[in-house]
């Protein structure tokens, strides 16, 4: 058994979902501007809030993984937007679709045998791509979560 491959592929499953709740892709189908725009009493933010969160902190995690040089951005300001709304629907689209394009491209590095998981990042502080790629698994997971219920409250999830 090539131990190497198999986590490889155990980490890439994490990373696109369906094992122990559905892909991303699929959970977020059908979302609304309208909706994700939407103020939830007692909720200090919106889906839109939750998802744009969620796109920013993947992209970071990624320049940290791939960017010798990179500077961290500064915590929250930077990491959570301001606008509660999107400006339109393809907006909300564009999101969804650079979500995808970004959990694809944190497979690709994990998938990459030249990309030695195991490695601390020498601009980091013990960091590893494994760690980074779990951790992006782990807050896809979390958001995502707080996004089917914020659905639910506003019925449009099952």
């Amino acid at each position: 058994m090539d131990k190497d491959k198999a986590l490889r592929e155990h980490v890439a499953n994490l990373l696109r979902g369906g094992q122990t709740y559905q892909p991303i892709a699929k959970l977020l189908r059908g979302l609304k501007a309208e909706e994700a725009g939407r103020n939830i009493e007692g909720l200090p933010y919106t889906i839109w809030q939750q998802l744009e969160h969620l796109r920013f902190a993947l992209y970071d995690i990624l320049d940290f993984s791939r960017n010798p040089d990179y500077e961290e951005p500064t915590w929250p300001d930077d990491y959570w937007p301001k606008e509660k709304a999107p400006a339109d629907q393809a907006a909300l689209d564009a999101s969804l679709a650079s979500i995808s394009q970004g959990v694809e491209e944190m497979i690709a590095l994990v998938e990459d045998t030249q990309q030695d998981l195991y490695a601390a990042f020498p601009h980091g502080n013990g960091q590893t791509l494994l760690r980074e790629a779990m951790l992006v698994a782990e807050h896809n997971a979390y958001h995502v979560g707080q996004v089917m219920v914020m659905r639910r409250i506003l019925g449009n999830w099952e």
